[in-house]
């Protein structure tokens, strides 16, 4: 976004960041709703507080978390592919 002249580049969502992205890019646009998996991660795992009756761990698990590192690498491969980094 910088890049097309965009600045400030400003929050933590990535459904929002990927959708202002898909201004420019239709992959991000398309790639949007898949990571937007990704913002149920930010809080709640995080803060013990974060989930409404429960704690992260028994929310949580190895399959979750290797879903959402796939979501997030396929994310970063995406943006440095994007743009040459």
């Amino acid at each position: 976004m910088y890049a097309q002249g965009e600045s400030p580049v400003l929050g933590h969502s990535v459904s929002t960041l990927s959708d202002r992205a898909g201004r420019y890019s239709r992959e991000m646009a398309e790639k949007r709703q898949a990571w937007s998996v990704l913002d149920g991660y930010y809080i709640p795992t995080r803060y013990p507080n974060g989930l409404p009756d429960g704690i992260p761990a028994q929310v949580y698990n190895q399959k979750a978390a290797c879903e959402a590192v796939a979501l997030a690498a396929d994310a970063v491969e995406t943006v440095g592919r994007l743009t040459g980094l």
